[in-house]
């Protein structure tokens, strides 16, 4: 049986006194696009941080494409990527020029050829040339997107991957990224507020709440188990369950 792409087992991190990630575990099939589901606080950045290598855990283990993200993290780095619109690239170089510097950073060959390919699938050709500080909100998103797609990833860790994005575009992203997966059976891993998103597009969903794992299954499963008929209710049955609690 294959493997899965992501296994977190009793995985802790903990800031101070705040327990961000409180021994959660959960596994992502290979070639899934799978939700990563929570209010403010309920520690999906920290766990997406914890998987690109970025932060340490306190404690529990994580393997990722068969390799131990503690102790091996560089060997599978460059089968991974990220994409998040809160995180900007050099702001003075152009769209072209980040894209380059980044394709020329995780090897990626003929490099004009691809960056090409992404203009067209992602329409960032008309301001290819701008600086990327001069970019508005939405724009930057399809950069970021770009970004994470240079090196044709086996795992995508994607935050908000529509976030700023009008209906239109948004539409555009969500068809891409179901396309890519299904032509490159690449997983996928977003962590996302719009549960329209997730309804159309995860297999799987992971529900967090202050660090730990409520439950997990597909959007039909989870609405089934919580009488409920969108996952938006279902998000929000769970985000509002410790209201109240210590």
């Amino acid at each position: 049986m294959q493997q899965p792409a992501i296994q977190v087992e009793r995985l802790h991190k903990q800031f101070d006194e705040v327990n961000a990630v409180d021994g959660i575990s959960f596994q992502v099939d290979r070639g899934s696009i799978c939700g990563l589901l929570g209010g403010n606080g309920a520690g999906k950045t920290t766990t997406l941080s914890i998987l690109l290598g970025l932060l340490t855990p306190s404690s529990g283990t994580i393997t990722v494409l068969d390799e131990d993200m503690l102790t091996h993290r560089y060997r599978v780095l460059p089968r991974m990527n990220f994409s998040s619109p809160y995180v900007d690239l050099p702001m003075r170089l152009t769209v072209r020029e980040n894209l380059t510097v980044y394709a020329h950073l995780y090897g990626v060959p003929q490099v004009k050829r691809r960056i090409a390919q992404l203009c067209e699938q992602l329409d960032i050709g008309e301001f290819i040339g701008r600086r990327y500080g001069t970019l508005s909100a939405g724009q930057r998103t399809r950069v970021a997107l770009a970004k994470a797609l240079l090196n044709q990833p086996e795992l995508l860790l994607l935050d908000e991957p529509t976030a700023s994005l009008d209906p239109d575009s948004a539409d555009r992203i969500r068809t891409m990224l179901t396309e890519y997966q299904q032509q490159t059976g690449a997983t996928l891993l977003l962590a996302s507020h719009n549960m329209q998103e997730v309804e159309r597009i995860c297999d799987e969903v992971i529900m967090l709440r202050r660090g730990k794992v409520i439950d997990q299954g597909t959007p039909s499963e989870l609405q089934e188990r919580f009488g409920r008929d969108s996952m938006e209710q279902v998000f929000l049955d769970v985000a509002r369950a410790g209201e109240g609690t210590a």
